[in-house]
C-alpha cells in the first residue's frame, strides 16, 4: 500500500502537481462529484492525487502523464471515504484487522475506536494490541482513550482500574485522537475531580473529549458541553438531539445491530429545517452478520436518506461533519486539494453502492472485493486467558431466596433495539421460600458472575422481556466490565452455560435441557475471535437461531442483553454486585 505522507511533508509536490509541473499519480476523469463543502453536485470534474493526497479537483488533463494511472469515473458519483466517528470494533467480535475487511469494501476509511470493552478486561495492554493491529491497513484506524475503567467504580468489577494518571501517558499514543465516551456524566455534572480532570489533559493535548450524555435535563446538560465534551451518540429521541445540536454538541446519531435511533433522530433535522453541521451518523455496535448483509457506513447513510434525508446532507453527516467533530477537516472529510485521497465512486446516491474505493490515492477495493492483502495476525497468549471464576458453577449458585418479608421484586424489563430499560415492581411466587423463574409471565433469572479476579461475587436478579419457554444463555459480552453474564429460565441450564464459556475462554453461548445447541467463542479477551467475519457471522447467526428456539424472537436479543449489566443507562441494571439504580446511582436489593 502507498506510503501515508503528512500534508507538511508533501506541499511542494501538491503544489507542483496542481501546476503541471509533475505529472499525477492517478487522476479520476469525468466524476459526478459530490462537493460535500458546498452540499452540490458538479458534473464533469477530474481528481488528481499525488502520494496519496489530493492535488487538484477540475480539469486535470495537464496532470497525467505516462505514469499516470487514469481512472474513467463516468457514470460515477465521487464522495469522500465514510468516517465513522464512534465505533467499538470489539462489538463486531472480530479484530481489527478482519474487520478492516468488513469495511473498507462498503466504503469506509475511517474509524474512531473506542476500544474500552478489550481495557476493562485487559487493561491499557489490550488497547495497545488493538492500536496496533489497526497499522499498516487500507483503513485509518484512530483510537480514542477509555475515559470510564470500570464505567461505575464502586459498582462493579473488572479487569483493569484507569485514572488521570494512566490516560495522562495513554493520551500521547501514536493515533489516538482524544478521550472515549465519558459514561459518567453524573460525575461531570457533580464536578467530580477525577472525572474533570480526564478532560483537562485531553483539552490540554488539543484532543477530543467525546461523551455520552442519555439525560434530558438542560441544566445537566450545559453543565455537561460546558466542560468541552463535543459530541454524544446516546441521543434516542428529536427533542433530545435538537437541543444538543442547538448547544453546539455533535449528535452522533447512531445505527448498528440492535440500536437504531436514526429514524427518530434525523427528525429533529427534517421537522425543524436547521443547518445539518452537528449532525453525524454513526454504528457504535455492529455485529458481524450485520455488516456483510446491511454493510457499515453506507448501510447507515441509506437508512438517513430512506427516513427524508436529502443524500447530499447524508453523505455530508459521514463525511465532512465527522472530519470537524474530530477536528480533522485539514486532511478529511472532503474531495479538496491537499486531503487525503479517500474517495468513493458510487453507482448510484440514493442506494449509496460503493462501487470502488480509493484509499490514499490507490484502489484498494471494486465491486465488493478487496484489491489488497490484509494478513491476519495472532494476538499473544496473554489476551486468551481472562476467564478467571473462582469456582466451577453449580446450580446451586443461581438460587435466589425469598427474604421472608415479601413477594415482590425488582425487575428489569428490556424494551426491543434499546439501550434503555425499566425498573419494575412484580410480584412472584414463593415456594420453599425460593423464588423461581415465572415463565409464563416472561420473568426469567439473570446473574452476573466476577470473571477477572476469582473473587466468586455474583449479581442475581430477574429480567423481563425476551420471552424464554426454556433453556439459558450466557455471555462474556457484557458491557462494559465485560464479566459473565447468565440468563435462564432454569438453574441447571445456567450452570451448564456459564461453564460451557469458562471452558472456551469466553464467549456466547445457548443451552437447552443440559445440552449445547449453539456456541460462539469468542477467546480474546472473552470478546473476539481471529477468525474471519464470515465464520463468526455462522456462529453469530447459530446463536441468534438458538434464542429463538428457546422462544426469544426479538430483534438481536444478545445485544440488549449485553447491556444488561452497563450501571451508566437508566433505569435498572445488574452487575457481579448486584442491583444498581440507574437514575440516582445507587446500589438497590432485590426486595424493594
Amino acid at each position: 500500500m502507498n506510503k501515508r505522507y503528512e500534508l507538511y511533508q508533501i506541499t511542494r509536490d501538491l503544489s507542483k502537481t496542481a501546476m503541471g509541473e509533475i505529472k499525477a499519480d492517478m487522476v479520476i476523469k469525468n466524476v459526478k462529484l459530490v462537493n460535500v463543502n458546498t452540499a452540490e453536485i458538479l458534473e464533469n470534474i477530474d481528481i488528481a492525487i499525488k502520494k496519496g493526497r489530493i492535488a487538484l479537483v477540475g480539469d486535470a488533463v495537464h496532470t497525467i502523464g505516462k505514469n499516470t494511472i487514469v481512472i474513467d469515473g463516468k457514470g460515477y458519483y465521487a464522495s469522500p471515504g465514510f468516517i465513522d466517528t464512534h465505533i467499538h470494533v470489539e462489538s463486531s467480535m472480530l479484530t481489527v484487522r478482519e474487520y478492516a475487511k468488513s469495511v473498507c469494501v462498503h466504503g469506509t476509511t475511517t474509524i474512531y475506536m473506542d476500544p474500552h470493552e478489550i481495557t476493562n478486561v485487559l487493561g491499557f495492554d489490550g488497547m495497545k494490541l488493538m492500536i496496533e493491529d489497526g497499522e499498516n491497513l487500507p483503513l485509518r484506524v484512530y483510537s480514542t482513550v477509555p475515559s470510564c475503567v470500570p464505567a461505575c467504580k464502586g459498582f462493579e468489577d473488572t479487569g483493569a482500574e484507569i485514572g488521570p494518571k494512566e490516560i495522562k501517558k495513554v493520551m500521547k499514543f501514536k493515533d489516538v485522537k482524544g478521550l472515549g465516551e465519558m459514561m459518567n456524566y453524573p460525575g461531570v455534572i457533580a464536578a467530580d475531580k477525577d472525572m474533570h480532570k480526564e478532560i483537562s489533559i485531553t483539552l490540554k493535548e488539543n484532543k477530543i473529549a467525546t461523551g455520552h450524555y442519555p439525560a434530558s435535563d438542560n441544566k445537566g446538560l450545559n453543565a455537561y458541553i460546558a466542560t468541552g465534551i463535543n459530541s454524544c451518540h446516546e441521543t434516542v429521541t428529536k427533542e433530545m438531539a435538537l437541543e444538543k445540536m442547538r448547544l453546539g454538541m455533535y449528535v452522533q446519531m447512531r445505527e448498528g445491530s440492535a440500536w437504531r435511533d436514526v429514524a427518530e433522530t434525523v427528525k429533529s433535522l427534517i421537522e425543524n429545517k436547521i443547518d445539518t453541521r452537528f449532525a453525524v451518523l454513526v454504528s457504535d455496535d455492529t455485529h458481524p452478520d450485520t455488516l456483510i448483509k446491511d454493510g457499515h457506513m453506507d448501510h447507515i447513510i441509506r437508512r438517513a436518506i430512506q427516513e427524508g434525508i436529502n443524500p447530499i446532507t447524508a453523505i455530508q453527516m459521514a463525511t465532512i461533519n465527522a472530519a470537524f467533530c474530530f477536528e480533522m477537516q485539514r486532511d478529511l472529510g472532503s474531495i479538496s486539494p491537499g486531503k487525503w485521497a479517500d474517495i468513493n465512486l458510487l453507482s448510484d446516491l440514493e442506494s449509496v453502492n460503493v462501487e470502488k474505493v480509493i484509499f490514499n490515492g490507490e484502489l484498494v477495493c471494486e465491486n465488493k472485493k478487496l484489491l489488497v492483502n490484509i494478513d491476519s495476525k495472532e494476538y499473544p497468549e496473554f489476551s486468551k486467558n481472562s476467564m478467571k471464576l473462582k469456582n466451577e458453577l453449580s446450580p446451586s449458585d443461581f438460587i435466589i431466596n425469598a427474604d421472608g418479608k415479601s413477594k415482590n421484586v425488582r425487575v428489569m424489563e428490556i424494551v426491543e433495539a434499546k439501550a434503555y430499560n425499566y425498573q419494575r415492581i412484580i410480584e412472584m411466587t414463593v415456594t420453599n421460600n425460593e423464588i423461581k423463574s415465572d415463565i409464563e409471565n416472561d420473568v426469567i433469572k439473570i446473574a452476573v458472575i466476577e470473571r477477572h479476579n476469582a473473587s466468586g461475587l455474583i449479581g442475581k436478579g430477574f429480567v423481563k422481556g425476551f420471552g424464554f419457554k426454556s433453556g439459558a444463555v450466557a455471555s462474556t459480552v457484557s458491557h462494559d466490565a465485560h464479566n459473565l453474564t447468565v440468563i435462564g429460565t432454569n438453574d441447571e441450564d445456567m450452570a451448564v452455560a456459564g461453564n460451557a464459556l469458562n471452558r472456551c475462554g469466553g464467549g456466547m453461548v445457548v443451552v437447552q435441557n443440559g445440552e449445547i445447541i449453539a456456541i460462539n467463542p469468542l477467546p480474546i479477551a472473552g470478546l473476539m475471535s481471529e477468525d474471519s467475519a464470515d465464520i463468526v457471522a455462522k456462529r453469530v447467526h447459530d446463536i441468534e437461531l438458538g434464542w429463538k428456539k428457546l422462544g426469544c424472537n426479538l430483534i438481536s436479543p444478545f445485544m440488549t442483553s449485553a447491556l444488561l449489566s452497563l450501571a451508566v443507562i437508566p433505569e435498572l441494571r445488574l452487575s457481579n454486585r448486584g442491583y444498581i439504580n440507574c437514575i440516582n446511582f445507587e446500589k438497590v436489593d432485590i426486595f424493594p
